[in-house]
């Protein structure tokens, strides 16, 4: 008697033990593909706007001569989302990438929110939704490498002290 009471208790033990797994694995297995997810999207949508940064589109040329920056600022801003972009498709680097995705983005957002505007030449406010899309996704990578961004962050700390 005694030791069926003891199976009973292990056996009731181990359902719990697995399905907490189990539902680990599956949020283990959901935050891999939003990580991902993040990843594509933010890469798909930069390497789209180089496009017309590069290309000297007339967009693109009215965006910087207002800011004030056309055509180096252009050509550069355009160099910097290439090299993130170029981050983000490598696994252990992606976050080096989201890091300078977010920054350029904040940029981009303050431009749109004190120059610019949030719509850009009856854009309906597209680009600036890109800016938020690409910075969303940015954070979503950063934290999902905090360890790696912390130990950046105290290198640093040390160095100053």
């Amino acid at each position: 008697m005694e030791k069926d009471l003891v199976k009973d208790y292990i056996d009731c033990q181990l359902v719990d033990i697995s399905a907490i797994e189990n539902g680990l694995l599956l949020n283990m297995k959901t935050s891999t593909l939003i990580y991902w997810i993040a990843r594509i999207l933010a890469v798909a949508i930069m390497i789209q706007t180089l496009y017309f940064k590069f290309s000297g589109a007339a967009e693109s040329i009215y965006i910087f001569t207002t800011v004030g920056i056309e055509p180096w600022g252009r050509i550069g801003i355009g160099i910097l989302e290439l090299v993130a972009s170029i981050l983000l498709l490598f696994n252990t680097i992606a976050w080096l990438g989201a890091g300078l995705a977010l920054g350029l983005m904040l940029g981009a957002i303050g431009m749109h929110l004190t120059i610019l505007g949030i719509e850009v030449k009856d854009d309906g406010g597209y680009l600036f939704l890109l800016c938020l899309v690409v910075s969303a996704c940015s954070i979503i990578i950063l934290f999902k490498n905090k360890d790696k961004v912390l130990n950046l962050i105290s290198v640093f700390i040390k160095r100053k002290q």
